[in-house]
């Protein structure tokens, strides 16, 4: 059985920021996996100096994500070309090309084109409230669950469809340090509209982790691709140490089929599927 996976993502680095090892392992264990990104991550924040000879950011972007997608192996990578729609209350979530007014279910279409032409057994994306209120994730996410659900009872149907998902443990040592360090953990990022409670509040349980130790450099590799939204690394030990750890299981949230209770962690997105 050829194993297949997409995953519906909204950004140039939301595949290497998170997912990367656990992507660059799917590739190594044999599986097909494509990707869909959904906007071009033209409101992205770049400076000049990275922004070089390229002629606008989402043709920057557009390259990182060139660069990104030959370290991580994926087979396809299908781009929308929606507008970025900036972080959640911003203006830039008004325009009218951005993916937060998009139609829902044009875009939930859009998705069910793919699937029926990559097959995939395995869809993942990102949880309810899109991993940290990001509207762009959580437009994406709504519509593939929407896409996932219409194509139940068809001959291309994925058979699972899973969430990414943060460690709480890891989340909470974060905000910790965060803390300690006189930063607010409500107001954290570039522009301070990063809240890292409403993170911690909106984590949903995980019914899957999958060892990716081995694959973390790759991962790493596939995170520089994306320089213009990458930030100085922390020199901290302690705090190496934990990101570190939190990159070597990739954990996931399964959506369909329900999980039973009692049921025991999964250790691959495929255990149960079957070959159609």
């Amino acid at each position: 059985m050829t194993k297949r996976l997409l995953f519906c993502l909204a950004h140039p680095d939301d595949e290497s920021f998170g997912s990367g090892p656990f992507i660059a392992k799917s590739v190594a264990d044999g599986v097909e996996v494509s990707l869909i990104c959904a906007t071009n991550g033209d409101v992205g924040t770049v400076s000049p100096e990275k922004l070089g000879s390229y002629k606008s950011v989402s043709e920057l972007r557009s390259a990182e994500l060139d660069c990104a997608a030959q370290v991580l192996g994926f087979k396809d990578v299908i781009r929308f070309g929606y507008r970025d729609s900036g972080m959640m209350n911003s203006p830039d979530n008004k325009h009218p090309a951005a993916l937060w007014q998009a139609d829902e279910q044009v875009l939930r279409d859009q998705i069910i084109e793919v699937i029926e032409r990559l097959r995939p057994q395995v869809l993942v994306t990102f949880n309810k409230f899109g991993g940290y209120g990001h509207p762009d994730h959580i437009k994406i996410q709504r519509a593939t669950v929407a896409a996932f659900n219409k194509m139940q009872g068809t001959p291309d149907a994925p058979q699972k469809l899973y969430y990414t998902a943060f460690p709480t443990a890891i989340l909470r040592m974060g905000v910790m340090m965060m803390r300690l360090s006189g930063r607010d953990p409500r107001r954290m990022g570039t522009n301070k509209d990063l809240d890292y409670m409403a993170v911690l509040e909106s984590v949903e349980p995980i019914h899957a982790r999958v060892d990716v130790n081995a694959y973390y450099d790759i991962g790493q590799q596939a995170a520089a691709c994306h320089g213009s939204q990458s930030s100085p690394r922390n020199t901290f030990p302690f705090a190496r140490y934990w990101m570190r750890r939190a990159a070597g299981t990739a954990g996931f949230t399964r959506v369909e089929p329900p999980p039973q209770v009692g049921q025991p962690v999964e250790r691959d997105l495929f255990e149960g599927v079957k070959d159609v």
